[in-house]
């Protein structure tokens, strides 16, 4: 597993940086899920109720027999039919039921034996137990965390994990409890996600959370999969569904959003109106309208600029004199 460069703090990584995984290696798994042995359990089910019906009638007719006075032959009748009964009744645990969406894992005296995934009714050996685990997809939703970003900002942040159980024996008997590992393993990641970048980037070319989050996302999908592997589980998508400044900080980051906005608002005013002071000169200089000398040139380009520039309505003041009065 290849380590992780070292971020810039001041900058953050560019988006040309390698987005490594830097999840903690987890050990190999001992045990890899396998199809387990098993048949038909309509085939099984109907079997075994022929072998109880079988064992009852074997029994009532011995019993008759034997109050008959044969009881040479009704006894080991008697025996007979309990033999089959009590053996019918037997294999008939070994039948179990499978629903959709679900897996059934069996063991035998302890030791996995493997994963039945067909739905319906299915018999294995009756020494069999069988524990149901849920293959269906799942979501789960990390509750909102406060950490500080990669400037040291401390932020709010939240995400939704879509994920499915893809081993169902990695899932039960390579973790303790792969629900709560799956929550603890997506909070851990969410975390170090956070720590590794900034909320909003100084530099334009520097990710951050807010501004690239298709690839943040997508690198904590890839770290949650590098996390949970070792539960057999598979991460589908993973999205921040919060991502805010701590309420301590946000209104000093708000203003600071706008001041931001007003600068890049106010550098688009200037552009355009240079450009229409410009267009203004031009136009009176190719038609002849008036002869400006560079001062009064000067001053129109001033009065230009505010009426233009200005956050208010410009006041007009009407000149009785002359153009140099």
């Amino acid at each position: 597993m290849s380590d992780q460069p070292t971020a810039d703090h001041l900058t953050g990584p560019t988006p040309g940086d390698d987005l490594a995984v830097t999840a903690p290696e987890l050990p190999r798994p001992q045990i890899r899920e396998v199809r387990a042995h098993s048949i038909a359990g309509g085939l099984a089910l109907l079997l075994t109720v022929l072998g109880v019906a079988l064992g009852v009638g074997a029994i009532a007719v011995g019993g008759f027999l034997a109050d008959g006075g044969n009881k040479a032959a009704g006894i080991p009748l008697i025996l007979a039919g309990a033999a089959i009964l009590l053996g019918s009744l037997f294999c008939m645990t070994g039948v179990k039921m499978v629903a959709p969406g679900e897996a059934r894992v069996i063991q035998l005296f302890g030791r996995y034996v493997g994963t039945i995934r067909t739905d319906g009714l299915r018999w294995v050996n009756p020494l069999t137990t069988a524990r149901s685990i849920s293959t269906r997809v799942r979501n789960h939703e990390t509750a909102v965390l406060k950490v500080n970003d990669a400037y040291g900002n401390p932020i709010e942040l939240a995400s939704v994990v879509v994920w499915q159980v893809e081993d169902t024996a990695q899932a039960l008997f390579e973790v303790d409890d792969f629900l709560e590992f799956v929550a603890t393993q997506t909070e851990a990641a969410v975390r170090h996600i956070a720590i590794e970048y900034p909320y909003d980037a100084h530099d334009e070319d520097a990710l951050s959370l807010r501004g690239n989050a298709e690839e943040i996302t997508e690198k904590l999908a890839l770290e949650l999969t590098a996390r949970v592997q070792a539960a057999g589980v598979r991460i589908i998508e993973s999205r921040f569904s919060h991502l805010a400044y701590a309420p301590e900080i946000a209104s000093a980051m708000l203003q600071r959003q706008q001041a931001g906005a007003v600068v890049a608002a106010r550098q688009q005013i200037v552009e355009g109106a240079v450009g229409m002071v410009e267009q203004a000169l031009v136009r009176i200089s190719e038609q002849g309208i008036v002869e400006l000398d560079e001062e009064r040139k000067a001053a129109m380009v001033s009065n230009l600029m505010v009426v233009l520039c200005g956050d208010r309505a410009a006041q007009p003041v009407l000149n009785t004199g002359s153009l140099y009065q």
